[in-house]
């Protein structure tokens, strides 16, 4: 006789706000002496190797509006296309770049800027190289799982058009929701959760 699972139950999903901040970036919410720096703000030293760059993200609803309670998690490749990740076999990625970031959004503009370097190539698991983006994963009140997807840049034509997972978009029209816009030396970045412009979602 099969036995019963109703101990076993699953527990009921909850969204992620409106205290996301106090734990994960306290200094934001100037809650001191939990650490020095909130984990994931700085991702860069004076001794890490690549291209300098700003990353400037809104994420936004389906009327348009700024969510001022967002919060950002970033991950990517190093300028040599290897991430700071126990699990990376090709080679040892620069020890002086982190790799991660944290970041909320601000109160008064819904924006989160990361201070980083534009990543390499990183080959798909067939071997084609992807175009250089950073993974985004997107928590707020009203989301229950988070979101994940991706930022690609507007300045990395060629790359793009040979991505593998940019390729298997079936509705073309919807790409240029990935692709982040160069301004000098910072890249600007709208997240559409819901609406026309809606942003290309990934399982994973």
């Amino acid at each position: 006789m099969a036995q019963s699972l109703d101990r076993l139950r699953e527990s009921p999903s909850q969204t992620a706000g409106p205290y996301v901040h106090i734990g994960l970036t306290p200094n934001v919410c100037g809650i001191s002496g939990v650490y020095a720096t909130d984990l994931g703000s700085i991702m860069v030293n004076d001794k890490t190797k690549g291209e300098r760059i700003g990353v400037k993200i809104r994420v936004l609803d389906g009327t348009g509006t700024p969510l001022k309670d967002a919060l950002i998690e970033i991950w990517q490749a190093d300028a040599d296309g290897l991430y700071n990740s126990p699990t990376e076999m090709r080679g040892a990625a620069d020890p002086n770049f982190f790799g991660w970031g944290r970041c909320p959004t601000d109160m008064e503009t819904g924006v989160c800027a990361f201070e980083t370097i534009k990543p390499g190539r990183v080959p798909f698991r067939d071997g084609r190289l992807m175009a250089p983006h950073i993974t985004l994963w997107i928590v707020a009140r009203g989301i229950n799982l988070g979101l994940h997807t991706r930022l690609y840049f507007s300045d990395e034509e060629n790359a793009n058009g040979e991505d593998p997972i940019l390729a298997r978009i079936e509705h073309r029209i919807r790409v240029p929701t990935l692709i982040a816009e160069r301004q000098g030396g910072t890249y600007v970045f709208d997240v559409h959760l819901q609406g026309e412009n809606e942003t290309v979602f990934f399982d994973s």
